[in-house]
């Protein structure tokens, strides 16, 4: 009786299976190259940084807002005092539990804490790879549109939304400054940016700037008269040197990185400046003005969703707002609402909302 031989047949057989293994290997490794570089945009995320005090007052009208998503496009980070935790005790909203970054700082208005804050904000909000676009916002700011008109609006650009503009205003640019900050590069602007990524890690990796900023960018104090409306300010009151540095460091750290050209150069978040001279004492001063419940109406809803260019005076520049290469508002977001403004608001469907 001849022996069976196995060596053809079985070695032949096993090629095969080698052979297959091979091509099923690289067929997955194919597919999770594709997951990781060509990401739908759906699986692009938002970034929420919220700069609070404490609690969130608008947290139900963000609730409204964010419960418009049904795709996880979104992220949620809050900065609020040192040891302030949102649980079910300090907040209404779900979305915002534990949301808290456990390396807050105590933040002061016209202070270099405010953009420490933000740095922190976008440190942990880079750590998630889907987040993509990071929004700074308001704990008094409320969204005019729904989600996915807000997301679609932000993602659809390719550059940052940061308000910046020449700053010709004597009393700002502090000399001492110069040559690490050159005059030249000295802008100003809102807070209220939308970053990209690249900007957003530009932000965070910046050690040029922001010692200078901290040395020689600091505010003025308010004078006490501020709030005598039928009492002029004296000259003398505004000679000191008078430096807001969250007005002018995002914008002047792009400028100074040579990358205005991937700028849109308008904030999305409106504020209202022009009431000012307002014989309402609480409406005066540095801060933009708080609507209340009573000026919470459609008429001034529809004034902010009507705005379609903002004009800059110091470069005599106008900004048409467009998206995704159309016509468009110009604000996604307003501020500064109380509670029962935005409550109101809310009722009303006025906001977040198409």
């Amino acid at each position: 009786m001849k022996p069976r031989r196995f060596g053809y047949g079985y070695g032949y057989g096993y090629g095969r299976v080698r052979r297959a293994a091979a091509l099923l290997l690289l067929l997955l490794l194919c597919l999770c190259l594709s997951s990781l570089f060509l990401l739908p945009p759906g699986n692009s995320k938002v970034a929420f940084l919220f700069i609070a005090r404490n609690r969130l007052p608008l947290e139900l009208v963000w609730d409204a807002f964010f419960r418009g998503d049904k795709e996880g496009r979104f992220s949620i980070l809050v900065h609020s005092r040192p040891g302030f935790v949102l649980t079910r005790a300090t907040t209404r909203s779900r979305f915002f539990y534990n949301r808290q970054v456990n390396d807050s700082i105590q933040v002061d208005w016209g202070e270099a804490s405010m953009i420490t804050a933000e740095r922190i904000l976008l440190s942990h909000a880079l750590k998630d790879p889907l987040n993509d676009r990071f929004v700074f916002v308001s704990d008094s700011c409320v969204p005019l549109y729904n989600f996915s008109y807000t997301y679609d609006y932000i993602m659809s650009s390719s550059t940052s939304f940061v308000d910046s503009f020449a700053d010709t205003k004597a009393g700002r640019y502090n000399p001492r400054m110069d040559p690490v900050i050159p005059v030249e590069n000295w802008r100003k602007g809102s807070q209220w940016a939308v970053l990209i990524k690249k900007h957003a890690e530009v932000v965070v990796d910046d050690e040029v700037v922001l010692p200078e900023f901290q040395k020689h960018c600091r505010r003025r104090p308010l004078p006490e008269f501020w709030r005598d409306w039928d009492r002029p300010i004296p000259a003398e009151a505004w000679k000191a040197h008078n430096c807001i540095p969250d007005e002018h460091y995002v914008q002047t750290l792009l400028a100074q990185s040579g990358l205005e050209e991937e700028l849109t150069r308008r904030s999305v978040t409106h504020s209202a400046w022009d009431l000012s001279a307002s014989k309402d004492r609480e409406r005066r001063g540095w801060h933009p003005v708080t609507y209340k419940v009573s000026d919470a109406t459609t008429r001034l809803i529809k004034s902010i969703k009507d705005i379609d260019n903002i004009y800059y005076e110091t470069e005599n520049r106008r900004e048409w707002c467009t998206s995704n290469g159309k016509p468009a508002p110009c604000f996604l977001f307003a501020r500064k609402f109380t509670r029962g403004a935005g409550l109101k608001l809310l009722d009303s469907s006025l906001i977040a909302s198409k």
